[in-house]
């Protein structure tokens, strides 16, 4: 049984967020003016036991699978990834005596494609003209759906752009966390979009809580190389966005994702990757217009998979490292 006072478990799905284990908030202060009466905090979702938001997503993802008898007995999963999903499912399903295979693009960063096989995926890595999309696209859905029909007796395919338990997941878990840990004074909520899955069961777990929490999605500029974020005109893929819970849309230059990643290490000490640098300047944008109140960030990751994407974005951070 899972001791959070003491931090003692018996295996590591124990460690899964929860209220009573939530992911930790952390206030951001350095990277604002000092005159904002804005407070803005990170949810830091690399604390997660597998290094992402997306733990929350496979968990559930798996265990259905799991209850349903469609995993085990030498059938395992397929599943298009830009990194996250596809490492957590790869690291639980292992533990738990499963096989995947990871369709990813050749855009996502080498480290994320390292770490997939570390954690046993087999991969399948597509050409960008079969991946039109940044980070993942229609390409590599439509080649782990070939597999998992011409190999139904291997492959099962969760289908994070579909799966609903992807929306149950935040709906059990980070909605309420978020709530609780601000004891019910949040007034607006910030991520990005993707699967859509953590906007839509977050964002609707809060709104019922109090339809007047704002929930505020930020989108990278079109061109973008921030693997797993998509903008509006890239949502066809996923069946899990819901508009209505939707209040702004802002769009950042994704640049921005690369260079806010770097000061909020420096500045606040964390450590987001450039999902959360997108973000963190979507929030800084909004929180510039004036006013209070009392903002929730999903840091989705942090940035130690991004490493040579950034090296690119900013050359400076490569330079000096040989002797």
């Amino acid at each position: 049984m899972a001791r959070h006072d003491v931090r003692v478990y018996e295996n590591i799905f124990e460690m899964m967020p929860d209220e009573d284990n939530p992911t930790p908030l952390v206030r951001v202060r350095n990277s604002l003016p000092a005159e904002c009466d804005f407070q803005l905090y990170a949810k830091l979702e690399w604390m997660n036991p597998f290094g992402s938001v997306k733990d929350r997503a496979a968990w559930q993802m798996i265990q259905d699978l799991e209850n349903r008898g469609e995993i085990g007995d030498g059938r395992g999963m397929v599943e298009p990834t830009s990194g996250n999903t596809g490492f957590s499912l790869a690291a639980m399903a292992s533990v738990r005596g499963h096989h995947l295979r990871a369709v990813v693009p050749n855009k996502v960063p080498a480290e994320k494609k390292i770490l997939l096989k570390m954690a046993g995926a087999e991969l399948d890595v597509i050409n960008d003209d079969l991946c039109p999309a940044p980070g993942l696209g229609d390409g590599s859905i439509n080649l782990a759906r070939s597999h998992a029909k011409a190999q139904k007796t291997r492959y099962v395919m969760p289908n994070q752009y579909e799966n609903l338990k992807n929306i149950e997941a935040h709906i059990q878990s980070t909605g309420p966390e978020i709530w609780r840990q601000t004891e019910g004074k949040i007034t607006h909520l910030f991520t990005s979009l993707g699967t859509c899955g953590t906007v839509t069961g977050t964002g609707r777990f809060l709104k019922e809580k109090n339809p007047e929490i704002k929930v505020i999605a930020v989108q990278p500029s079109p061109g973008h190389d921030v693997p797993g974020l998509r903008n509006v005109s890239q949502l066809d893929a996923t069946k899990l966005f819901d508009a209505s819970l939707i209040d702004e849309i802002m769009e950042i230059d994704f640049e921005r994702a690369y260079t806010r990643s770097v000061e909020l290490l420096r500045q606040d000490g964390l450590r987001g990757g450039p999902s959360s640098g997108l973000i963190f300047e979507g929030a800084s944008q909004f929180v510039s217009r004036g006013g209070s109140g009392r903002g929730v960030m999903i840091f989705c990751d942090d940035v130690f998979k991004y490493t040579t994407n950034l090296v690119k974005h900013i050359p400076e951070l490569g330079q000096g490292l040989e002797p």
